[in-house]
């Protein structure tokens, strides 16, 4: 598949407030964020646009505010399996070297808005050093810490524990408790039946966890989603918690 090239928009307003949603950008000094003003643009991020595919060349680099940002890999039949989740604590789309190409898909998965940066002046950030070449190397190192305990996770955990887990990872990033998905979306990002997330989801509704209406999960107990997750999911949490302070410092 193909990324969707979709028409530029007109401009919008790139301001400091805006730009501050996302947590990585945010973290640099009013200086160093608004000397990225001229390159930084606001764009809209619809449900379900390809912000690249496995194999392009990666033409932006994204830091989303409001948008939640799913990352797959595809296999050689078209199956996909979701690797990672990113929204506003992260950014989508580093290539540091000119000739890199995506080894996996970035789809939006839940709209909104983020800022992007052509992808040949992150290279040139990045490598003249700087607060945030420093932010993304420790967001990356978060990332691989999370990319290794899901991997943990996916060979021993029960799907009521995936599931959970997914949910809660999407509740991170938005900004309520209610979140638009569907179990047929949620059976092929973690690949797994259909049938199966029916039974975990209707599992967890009986038992005032959550309720689910065609397309609409509202999370009515997240203490009890997070109990029910496991320590893969407290693991994520306590990385992402360090990693904040890291940028803070």
């Amino acid at each position: 598949m193909n990324a969707i090239h979709t028409a530029p928009a007109t401009q919008q307003t790139v301001s400091l407030i805006g730009a501050q949603q996302n947590d990585l950008l945010r973290a640099l000094s009013r200086d160093d964020l608004l000397a990225l003003f001229g390159d930084l643009e606001l764009v809209t991020l619809p449900e379900g646009k390809h912000l690249f595919d496995y194999g392009d060349t990666v033409e932006y680099t994204y830091f989303p505010t409001n948008a939640i940002v799913s990352l797959q890999y595809v296999m050689e039949d078209g199956a996909t399996t979701e690797i990672a989740v990113v929204g506003r604590e992260g950014v989508v789309g580093v290539a540091l070297l000119p000739t890199e190409r995506a080894s996996y898909a970035a789809v939006v998965q839940t709209a909104g808005y983020g800022y992007r940066l052509k992808t040949s002046m992150l290279r040139e950030v990045f490598y003249a050093g700087g607060p945030l070449a420093q932010q993304l190397m420790r967001y990356t190192s978060m990332m691989f810490a999370q990319l290794a305990q899901s991997v943990a996770g996916s060979r021993h955990t029960s799907i009521e524990q995936k599931l959970c887990r997914w949910l809660l990872e999407r509740l991170d990033r938005s900004l309520s408790n209610e979140l638009k998905v569907t179990q047929e979306m949620i059976a092929n990002m973690l690949g797994v039946r259909r049938e199966s997330i029916t039974g975990a989801a209707g599992k967890l509704a009986q038992e005032g966890l959550i309720t689910y209406r065609r397309g609409l999960v509202t999370v009515l107990d997240r203490d009890s989603m997070e109990r029910r997750a496991g320590s893969c999911y407290q693991g994520r949490v306590n990385h992402t918690a360090s990693a904040q302070q890291r940028y803070a410092a």
